[in-house]
């Protein structure tokens, strides 16, 4: 093996990318579309300043005094102190009873229908005794502002209840007060209080990270594989160069231009959300911090973010190395993608208990290791062992599949016009 030819390769393919108007239009357009769609719905929501105004007529006369008290109290208008409603805002106007219930119907439906009002209720002995309210409005297709109000209704008639039994609800409220859990990390430094969420948080976006990187650029491998084999261009370089060098270098320079992109994109995301970040760590409690991640950690990541997309795009390469054409071979790579798909279900448990013999056993395994064992370093650091022996593991599955790819591919260039099968793939393995 000659490392200048594989180099060579690996360079003209990266800078034939780079270079390209494709890659630049597509490593900005995702950032200006993902801030689109976060933030203007929030920005547009926050311009409009719209207020639901909702039209109560209580017939009981024991409902309305309870929303109205919701109405002075912020505890009680959301529901409780873990579920605000800061996002829906919404304007009960308490209409008394009239002599004429069929007119005060009908008038308040025409008041709905010329949208001087969003919606009424009405609230009777017989609604109170079923728990069953009328809610009449032209669209009803609003379940959020349904839901915001079915709380306040619920809430109010809870404590109605309670009090027409002899029990305090205040005292019921406080005693039904739900508790939280103060985590505290123990270390050879002692305890200190941390966010628990926040580990697999972090495990989960570098998780996703690698997932994504894996889909967009696993397919541009493959995509620029099958285009040589395609243009006949192939047949001049193995004239030149050894299929292995050839895959590597393809491999390395196409795997490179993803790694480019997508370290873009994560300096920019840090780049915006550097100030959001700041304000909610500065406004913790001072005895509260968020995980520490040391840079042996951080340098482990980084290892394994790498060695896993090169062990998905070496999958990716294959089908491009066995196949003639996209359609063939995206067919094949459907079971791949089912195969990506297997840790998203396992990373539950793995993030529960990353030192069971169940998540030690899975990490070490190397299609998995790249994305669970990614889960493992961002919870707790994995004795160190565990770790290099993953790298090691994944790194040789790297370089199997690079070496059988490139068995593949030394007779994939000749075979046109027949799709393999899995038995003609075992024969070239061993023949090449």
């Amino acid at each position: 093996m000659r490392l200048d030819h594989t180099l060579s390769i690996a360079k003209r393919e990266y800078l034939l990318r780079v270079k390209g108007k494709a890659f630049w239009l597509s490593t900005l357009g995702l950032p200006i579309l993902v801030l689109a769609a976060t933030i203007l719905p929030s920005l547009l929501l926050s311009m409009s300043g719209a207020t639901e105004r909702m039209v109560i007529v209580d017939r009981t006369g024991k409902v309305a005094p309870e929303l109205k008290r919701a109405a002075t109290d912020p505890e009680a208008k959301s529901g409780g102190p873990k579920n605000p409603e800061k996002k829906t805002e919404i304007e009960f106007l308490f209409e008394a009873p009239k002599p004429n219930p069929a007119q005060q119907e009908k008038e308040l439906d025409r008041r709905v229908l010329a949208s001087e009002i969003s919606a009424w209720i009405l609230i009777d002995d017989a609604a109170l005794s079923s728990g069953t309210f009328s809610y009449r409005a032209r669209s009803t297709s609003g379940f959020v502002t349904q839901s915001v109000v079915e709380r306040r209704l619920a809430r109010a008639v809870q404590r109605l209840r309670l009090a027409e039994v002899g029990v305090d609800p205040a005292r019921t409220e406080e005693l039904m007060k739900g508790i939280d859990l103060d985590t505290v990390r123990v270390s050879e430094e002692g305890g200190r209080r941390e966010i628990g969420l926040a580990g697999a948080a972090l495990a989960y976006i570098v998780f996703m990270m690698l997932f994504v990187a894996i889909q967009v650029w696993g397919q541009q491998v493959m995509t620029g594989i099958l285009d040589e084999k395609s243009s006949r261009i192939v047949e001049v370089l193995v004239s030149v160069v050894r299929p292995f060098e050839l895959m590597l270098g393809k491999l390395l320079g196409i795997g490179s231009v993803g790694l480019t992109q997508f370290a873009i994109w994560i300096l920019t995301a840090a780049a915006l959300t550097a100030p959001g970040v700041g304000m909610a760590v500065a406004l913790l409690p001072k005895d509260v911090s968020l995980p520490e991640i040391g840079m042996g950690v951080v340098l482990h990541l980084i290892i394994f973010f790498v060695l896993g997309f090169f062990v998905f795009s070496s999958f990716y390469a294959a089908l491009g190395a066995a196949f003639n054409n996209m359609q063939e071979a995206q067919q094949m790579a459907a079971p791949l993608i089912l195969l990506l798909t297997v840790p998203v279900f396992l990373a539950p448990k793995v993030i529960n208990d990353p030192d069971s013999t169940l998540s030690v056993v899975l990490s070490m395994v190397p299609i998995f290791s790249p994305l669970l064992m990614t889960l493992r370093l961002a919870i707790r650091m994995p004795p160190l062992w565990q770790v290099l022996l993953a790298e090691i593991l994944t790194a040789g599955f790297v370089f199997v599949m690079v070496w059988s790819c490139a068995r593949i591919y030394r007779v994939g260039i000749l075979m046109y016009g027949k799709k393999p099968t899995f038995g003609e793939l075992a024969r070239w393995l061993r023949r090449a």
